[in-house]
């Protein structure tokens, strides 16, 4: 028996659930509108190849009315939400150039990160701009899980001491992750301006859907990797995945008023 308390409780769930569902929907929807409205990029100096588009999208979170956080230089994600448990992460291509991977600097992507769902955000712009004004070409925003979803795995930097002739080195094991991009994994997102999220996610009916995608999880996990210091060789050791062949499934959006050219997974 449910109690009209009770009741009232599921009911303002519900709608909690739904209404922070949406939040990556609307800072889309103000990606996709400053992209339309010629919202350009600013480079500061010729030197700036990381904040560029990131101060970008800044601007469009502070467009929602969003209370957020902006993350430091070496923290993840680059913004969080304050009201909402939700992160972003923010990736720049230059293009034409290198699309297919990216690196993560000290942080595997992931869909769970310290309480919070993230969304990886790739934009792309021109390799070699005219001046330092440039536009965001083509724009996928998708749920973590899509380029992993293991919520296990934390990382970590370690240390070694006594290397050298004199014994006083110290090697620092700092890994660095290569992930595939959207533009690497998926036909039909590029020149376009996509949103992956979860099956279970249903958005508002000025979306249409134009994609479902399957990742299936690996046969085999990698556990254990080392280095040899006297040849610089590196080995590796797998183990059976327990959950090989478990499906992951997203379904892809764009705004109604966008393109509706089919986006799925590209075959190996």
């Amino acid at each position: 028996m449910v109690s009209a308390a009770s009741g009232c409780l599921c009911t303002v769930a519900a709608f909690w659930s739904y209404d922070r569902r949406m939040r990556c929907a609307e800072i889309f929807q103000r990606c996709v509108r400053a992209i339309n409205q010629h919202e350009l990029i600013v480079r500061e100096t010729a030197r700036d190849k990381e904040f560029h588009f990131q101060n970008w999208f800044e601007a469009r979170l502070q467009e929602t009315g969003f209370h957020y956080e902006r993350g430091g230089r070496n923290s993840y994600p680059d913004f969080r939400l304050v009201e909402e448990t939700d992160g972003y992460e923010i990736k720049g291509l230059a293009y034409p150039g290198r699309e297919v991977t990216y690196d993560c600097n000290s942080q595997v992507p992931s869909g769970f990160h310290n309480g919070r769902t993230i969304y990886y955000v790739f934009g792309r712009y021109p390799k070699q701009p005219d001046g330092d004004r440039y536009p965001v070409l083509d724009l996928v925003m998708c749920h973590g899980d899509f380029l992993n979803a293991d919520h296990e795995y934390i990382h970590e930097n370690k240390s070694v001491r006594g290397f050298g002739s004199y014994g006083d080195i110290m090697i620092r094991d700092r890994k660095m992750y290569v992930a595939p991009t959207p533009f690497g994994l998926l036909e039909g997102v590029a020149h376009h301006r996509t949103l992956i999220v979860r099956q279970d996610m249903q958005l508002e009916d000025k979306y249409v859907q134009v994609g479902e995608i399957i990742r299936r999880e690996t046969d085999r996990l990698l556990i254990v990797y080392s280095f040899d210091l006297k040849d610089n060789s590196i080995s590796a050791k797998w183990v059976d995945n327990p959950t090989s062949g478990r499906e992951h499934r997203f379904s892809a959006y764009r705004l109604k008023e966008d393109p509706t050219e089919n986006v799925s997974l590209r075959s190996t």
